[in-house]
């Protein structure tokens, strides 16, 4: 299943690929947990293709598309971002905002492509500390980022329709080789 398998750097144009896989594995990992309404509200506004486009012009994110040959079809992406989580940081950590797969790739190791390049990103800007925040019932998410080293820190509190969600903070320190 990792056959065919390109990651690379987003450009403009992208925006609504990266919407369209974002909303559907939101969808894919929480109906049944959340209500299709607030689902629905959630995608509108947090995978918009404006949201998106934003963000690729933003010199502080660094994003990037999964795609499957033949025919380049768009099936995954992760998001670098400056952090926004209710623990102490610095200028020399990053947050892995989101790393978004659909459910039909997961277990082939594209996972793990995409946090080792999330590493290789950090350490080349000098980065620290990778932090992310994951739904605290999420258990296969939870158990991905354990075996990618990341490890628990703190909680966050995650609104979604109208309703509080548990959400766990992660961390994983990033080895810089010095020369």
């Amino acid at each position: 299943m990792n056959e065919g398998i390109t990651i690379r750097g987003c450009r403009s144009g992208d925006e609504d690929s990266l919407a369209l896989i974002g909303q559907a594995t939101f969808l894919e990992t929480f109906a049944g947990i959340l209500s299709g309404s607030a689902i629905v509200e959630h995608c509108s506004r947090a995978h918009s293709a404006e949201l998106y486009r934003e963000w690729i012009s933003d010199p502080c994110y660094s994003l990037r598309l999964v795609e499957k040959a033949p025919g380049g079809a768009p099936i995954g992406f992760m998001v670098l971002a400056p952090p926004d989580l209710p623990i102490p940081f610095t200028d020399c950590d990053l947050e892995l905002k989101r790393i978004y797969l659909l459910s039909k790739f997961q277990g082939a190791g594209i996972g793990g492509r995409l946090v080792e390049t999330a590493i290789d990103h950090s350490s080349e800007q000098g980065v620290k500390r990778l932090l992310l925040g994951v739904y605290a019932n999420n258990m296969n998410a939870i158990g991905f980022y354990e075996r990618s080293g990341f490890r628990q820190i703190g909680t966050r509190k995650f609104k979604v329709g109208g309703v509080d969600y548990d959400d766990n903070i992660m961390e994983k320190v990033i080895d810089i080789e010095l020369p």
